[in-house]
């Protein structure tokens, strides 16, 4: 066979072979192929998401490494930072304790008011977040319905770090409770039972057969929770008392800053408390990597 007559007998297989490809690319559906709907993955998150982050860092780039650090290290600065996240790691740890309770409750009992109270779980996330804190700062004042019990025996509420705390509880549950009762209804109670014929507590049944199964889900909840608490600003504007270096948050900081008109101090606050979000929930991205390998492990 001549090297003419080769080429010729080899280029109709690699169109053919082309062919399966360019049917699932473009193949009529539905729904459009690979191709459309990844364009438009790309283009509306890069508009949504990407571009402000990204002029947010040009921004905040703007200004000389040892402004940033004059901007980041500001007494002001450092300690409304440490507030909101603190605030925030707390809030988290305590919705991720509840919130798993609730959902626990939710998915396994029946009881009267079930319905009712599933549907107040929802309620952080229809009420306005100002309204929330208005309403937060009416019942935990000195003179509200819990404030002035908890007053009473020294430990004000309102208008100190505590109130920053129970803002960011209030609107960081429903994270939890939305993200594990649905693993937790999923779960086959016939597994709890065959340990329980094989001799297992109530207490190794959860561990070894429930807590695998809920953790990647408690770990999402408390991801979203502790994101949501951080950029928190209407709910927690009017129980915080806004003091600065006691109980001033950092977004509040931000909006001050734009208020005077120093837009690069505002976005590098804005970018530091991107970057410590990003670590964190990356953290927790690696800590279900390692929960899952240990599980592998331990089950072969």
């Amino acid at each position: 066979m001549s090297e003419t007559e080769i080429v010729r007998s080899v280029r109709p297989a690699r169109r053919t072979s082309l062919l399966p490809l360019a049917r699932v690319l473009w193949r009529p559906r539905v729904l459009p192929g690979l191709l459309p709907t990844l364009g438009f993955t790309w283009l509306y998150l890069g508009a949504i998401v990407l571009l402000p982050i990204g002029a947010l860092i040009l921004k905040a780039s703007s200004l000389s490494a040892a402004e940033i650090a004059a901007v980041i290290s500001a007494p002001r600065t450092f300690a409304s930072l440490s507030l909101s996240f603190g605030a925030a790691l707390a809030a988290g740890v305590i919705n991720t304790f509840a919130g798993t309770l609730i959902a626990w409750v939710l998915a396994r009992y029946q009881f009267p008011g079930r319905s009712l109270l599933d549907a107040v779980v929802d309620l952080p996330f229809a009420l306005p977040t100002s309204v929330a804190g208005i309403a937060l700062t009416f019942v935990y004042s000195e003179h509200g319905w819990l404030g002035e019990h908890f007053a009473a025996i020294g430990l004000p509420v309102a208008f100190t770090r505590l109130g920053i705390v129970v803002a960011l509880c209030f609107v960081g549950m429903p994270f939890v409770v939305r993200t594990v009762q649905p693993v937790i209804q999923e779960l086959d109670g016939q597994l709890e039972e065959a340990a329980a014929s094989l001799g297992a507590t109530q207490l190794q049944t959860f561990l070894r057969v429930i807590l695998p199964t809920i953790v990647p889900a408690v770990a999402t909840g408390f991801a979203l929770s502790f994101a949501r608490a951080v950029g928190e600003y209407g709910s927690v504007l009017f129980i915080a008392g806004n003091m600065p270096l006691k109980t001033e948050i950092a977004p509040l900081l931000i909006v001050t800053k734009l208020e005077q008109f120093d837009y690069a101090g505002a976005a590098v606050i804005g970018a530091a408390m991107l970057a410590a979000s990003l670590v964190v929930l990356m953290s927790v991205q690696l800590f279900e990597r390692a929960f899952y390998r240990k599980l592998g492990g331990e089950q072969s």
